[in-house]
């Protein structure tokens, strides 16, 4: 008798989960990273963790749609 063949990828809402966990940590870490520089470096004109907090979130929402699109493409390959 023959077993059914295992898909060793991982489920759809996992993908989708480490992509959320990714995009909030990259974040947090920019606004970490912010506060810390607003503390030491001081600027009038200038507020780091507004700037680097929000350079995170185009970034890592830019990279989670890239990824979106190109498991979209693998599925469709399939």
């Amino acid at each position: 008798m023959e077993t059914p063949k295992k898909d060793n990828k991982p489920a759809v809402w996992l993908k989708f989960s480490s992509l959320g966990l990714q995009m909030g940590l990259s974040i947090y870490l920019a606004s970490l990273l912010g506060s810390w520089l607003d503390k030491n470096h001081p600027s009038d004109i200038f507020a780091y963790n507004k700037v680097l907090t929000l350079f995170a979130v185009f970034g890592s929402t830019f990279s989670v749609i890239r990824q979106v699109i190109k498991m979209s493409k693998d599925d469709e390959a399939k």
